[in-house]
């Protein structure tokens, strides 16, 4: 578990400068688009020859609702592309916290039968199995290992937020927070256990 958290958080760097990059294939993509719609928009008004001495008030009215209407319509065209790019990249960063929040969890999980007292003899498993009782001293180390490990993605899942501000990915990261938090003062009370069983 530990390899594979450090296999992650040499990811992380890279991932965290990445979402701090423009994509620029899509804002050449934005870019050109705008322009076809500015050209658009030129052109059908030179297409378009109004006479307009000779227009109604009423004919002035539908002429001014329908370019509101496109106004409208071509800027939330435009607001849809810009924010395509942040999309894509809280997909990713959100792929990358999931990825933390499932590795606190299989830490909360490897540690879950390490019960300090059947290592100080006082109980015994429910369940025999195969795995060996671990000495008071190993099983006090692993314990604070597992609880640093929590600490360490907690800090990983933070870095998302060094470069790209995001409200959705904010909330995730202050989720995986909570969640390491909450893993680590459950491990915490199993040392009190033992140190109080010592």
């Amino acid at each position: 578990v530990a390899a594979n958290m450090v296999r992650i958080a040499s990811d992380v760097g890279q991932r965290v400068h990445d979402a701090a990059q423009p994509i620029l294939w899509i804002r050449g993509v934005i870019a050109s688009l705008v322009l076809l719609i500015f050209a658009g928009l030129v052109a059908s008004g030179f297409a378009t020859r109004l006479e307009v001495d000779h227009l109604t008030w009423v004919e002035f009215i539908q002429v001014l609702e329908a370019g509101m209407n496109d106004v409208v319509l071509i800027g939330a065209g435009v607001f849809f592309l810009f924010s395509f790019e942040s999309r894509i990249k809280r997909r990713r960063a959100m792929e990358a916290l999931d990825e933390l929040r499932a590795l606190a969890h299989v830490v909360d999980m490897h540690q879950l039968t390490k019960d300090p007292r059947i290592s100080c003899g006082k109980v015994h498993p429910a369940v025999p199995d195969d795995d060996p009782v671990m000495a008071l001293d190993d099983l006090a180390r692993y314990l604070d290992y597992c609880s640093e490990m929590l600490s360490l993605i907690g800090k990983l899942a933070a870095l998302y937020l060094q470069r790209f501000d995001d409200s959705v990915v904010l909330s995730a990261v202050n989720e995986i927070e909570s969640l390491t938090t909450g893993l680590s003062r459950k491990i915490w009370q199993k040392l009190m256990i033992l140190y109080a069983e010592r």
